[in-house]
């Protein structure tokens, strides 16, 4: 069973002053899956506090998966792949480049999400856009790589 967070970073989304529709069609893609969310924010984009959470979430086992949304594109408040980079212990860059390759098919400026992935301690973070269209295609783009890369986390998968 995969244990998922989800993180919305939207500086209007933490205010309640924009519905976090990426976060919620986050939470029902992952309950399709069979997989369990521990946990759901909305943070502002500040990254002195994106690192604690995604720090917290991690060292305190509370979930195997953290999904982020927002924050990925060029605007000076963008830090979410800043933070990510800033407490992973290994990078994952093979599932960002799946998430550009497949997105920027139908999407060209998918080309410019800054997203990216690693691991800290025992868990995966991914970061993806802020659009509803952008984490259904992210979601659908790795969705089948997760389980795997998650049961090698865990110690259930040792030989490859």
């Amino acid at each position: 069973m995969i244990k998922v967070a989800i993180i919305t970073v939207s500086d209007k989304g933490s205010k309640g002053l924009r519905q976090d529709k990426s976060g919620e069609l986050l939470m029902k893609m992952v309950e399709e899956e069979g997989w369990i969310k521990t946990l759901y924010l909305i943070i502002p984009d500040e990254k002195e506090e994106i690192e604690q959470k995604l720090k917290e979430i991690a060292d305190n086992n509370i979930a195997d998966l953290i999904l982020t949304t927002g924050g990925t594109g060029f605007a000076l408040r963008d830090v979410i792949p800043e933070a990510t980079k800033n407490v992973i212990e290994k990078e994952v860059p093979g599932i960002p480049e799946k998430i550009r390759y497949a997105t920027g098919v139908n999407a060209p400026m998918a080309y410019l999400s800054r997203g990216v992935c690693g691991i800290r301690k025992f868990t995966l973070i991914i970061n993806f856009p802020g659009s509803t269209k952008a984490v259904k295609e992210c979601f659908e783009a790795v969705k089948a790589l997760i389980p795997h890369g998650i049961n090698i986390l865990k110690g259930d998968i040792t030989e490859h």
